[in-house]
Parts: C-alpha cells; structure tokens; sequence
C-alpha cells in the first residue's frame, strides 16, 4: 500500500495501512495461540507504565483532576496543558502568568513524586515563546514538554532543543521512520511520540523505535483514544526496551466499555500484558450498531483581532 502510492501518504493512507496490520497481527497471534509481543521478540518488561491527561479552566480544576488521577487511579503521572484557556486571547504575559499558576497548583495538589507532562498542542508559533514558556514551567520539573511548537520545521524544533533544558516530546504527527529519521537526525527531541494507528503499525513503529534506541531516544506512544489503541501500544510496549511510558485514556468506565469484552487491567498507574493470543482485546461487534459515527474536529482558536491562531 505504501510503495504503490505515488504521493507520500499522510494520515489516512498510514492510517489504514496501521489499521490493517493491526489486524493481521491480531490474527497471526490467534492462530498460534500467543500474544503479539511474542512474535516481536518476547517481552522484556512485566508492566507497562501510563499516564492520564486531565484538564480544568482554572488552576482549582485541573488541580483537582489531577489529584483525583492519582488517588484514584494510582498515577504516578499527568499530562495536561500548561496555558490557561483561551490563551489566543490573552496577552502574552498574562499566558506566562496564567501557566505558572497552572503548574504550582498541581504541584501542590499531587507532590514532588508524581511526573508531570506538559502539552501546548503546538499551539505557540514563536520559538523564543516556547523558550520563555520552558523557563516558566522548569521549577516545577516537568517530564516532558510536547510539542512546543508545531512540527511543520524540524529544523526549528532542533534549535529549541539546543536551549530548553527540558526534555521535548513530540512525533505524534508524523508518519513512517522515514519522517522519524529526520526528526532524530535535526537532534530535536528527547522523547518519539509515533502513534501506532498512523505511523504505519507494529511493524514501523519498531524500526523507528530501533532508530531512536541507537540515539539514546525513547518512545511514549501517542495514544489519547479508545481501547484498541491502546491494547497495540501495550503490545509494543512489552517488546520495545526504550519503550517509557504510554499515553491512556480509561476504558473500563464510559461509552467505550460497552464496546469491548474486557478491558485491559490498570494498577497502581501500570497496565497488566495480557497473555491472551493476539493483541490482548475482542471487540463486541455488535454493540457498534448504537454507536454511530460523529464528526469532530478541535476548536478553532480565534484571536482577539479575528485571525486564527494556531492548535
């Protein structure tokens, strides 16, 4: 499919690509009767970190989320988003104001022992404002700054890197190992964020995971939807050694429950490896026919003069 194409495909031809290899996995595993990370190698770890994305328009909300993401979930890390809400409307100090509030009030609320990433959405268009933003937020030790400026100019993005002084996620929007390798070769981040429904599947993100390896890179998987991503994820996760943490969305409350057999099994803020065959997860088919497709598209981030911001 990849090399049939004569335009470089982006997020829907890799996602089918993704889609279909995921499923092939699925189906190899089943039929000899192991599950997927075997065929990749065995597993090299017993659980597979994760952590929860919380939000809050205040600095009193998303404080209380995240403390509800560790005394109830057993996190041991959070990602939310540093700016306050609405930034495009505000004035730059006013967002640097508003981010530090952000962070000490979740510092507060979970503790120096609970990681915290942070994700802009690469929402800032300056670098020197990244820059400005890392130096806010660096008291309170973030794990990872994702995507501080968007991912269009790598070149860009290495430049940051070079004066940050915190580590940089990113890679959510790319796909392959070859947008991987120039991403790793500009030196522009600490931390590969592939998404294992876009990049290209299993198979992919295992050679851009090898190629981030021989760079003393890690991977933390993109992975903010629903079940089946995350039951891939934790299959790469068993079998990749710079596997570090995995983005995760609970699935064993809400509508995506209905959806599934049985959802994987979250302690103490780590997923258990199935040792089911194939990825570990059996959809309910028949439950897809209450659940009708909906569009969605995130909010267009209107400035105060009408122009349209970036998200």
């Amino acid at each position: 499919m990849y090399n049939g194409s004569r335009f470089l495909g982006g997020s829907l031809l890799n996602a089918a690509i993704s889609g279909i290899e995921t499923a092939l996995w699925d189906l190899k595993g089943k039929i000899h009767i192991v599950p997927v990370y075997q065929l990749l190698g065995g597993r090299c770890r017993d659980r597979v970190r994760v952590y929860l994305g919380i939000g809050g328009d205040t600095p009193q909300k998303v404080a209380a989320a995240a403390k509800q993401a560790v005394e109830r979930y057993g996190m041991t890390a959070v990602k939310m988003r540093p700016q306050p809400s609405e930034s495009e409307k505000l004035s730059w100090d006013q967002v640097l104001r508003g981010t530090e509030k952000r962070l000490a009030a979740v510092r507060r609320a979970i503790g120096d022992d609970i990681d915290i990433g942070l994700d802009p959405h690469a929402a800032i268009f300056e670098p020197v404002r990244a820059l400005e933003m890392a130096e806010v937020v660096k008291p309170f030790r973030p794990m990872f700054f994702e995507e501080p400026l968007r991912p269009e100019n790598i070149a860009a993005m290495g430049r940051l890197h070079e004066k940050i002084g915190i580590p940089i996620a990113t890679g959510e929007m790319l796909y392959t190992k070859y947008e991987f390798r120039d991403l790793i070769a500009a030196g522009a981040a600490d931390i590969l964020q592939p998404d294992l429904l876009l990049c290209g599947g299993l198979m992919e993100m295992k050679k851009i995971a090898a190629m981030a390896e021989a760079e003393y890179l890690t991977i933390a998987p993109h992975s903010p939807l629903e079940p089946m991503s995350t039951a891939v994820s934790v299959q790469f996760a068993a079998s990749t050694p710079n596997f570090c943490i995995l983005e995760y969305r609970i699935d064993s409350e809400g509508p995506m429950r209905n959806l599934i057999r049985q959802p994987l099994r979250l302690r103490e803020g780590y997923l258990e490896i199935p040792e089911t065959s194939g990825i570990g997860l059996e959809l309910e088919f028949d439950k897809f026919r209450n659940q009708p497709l909906k569009p969605w598209h995130r909010r267009f981030p209107i400035e105060h003069d009408g122009n349209i911001g970036y998200q």
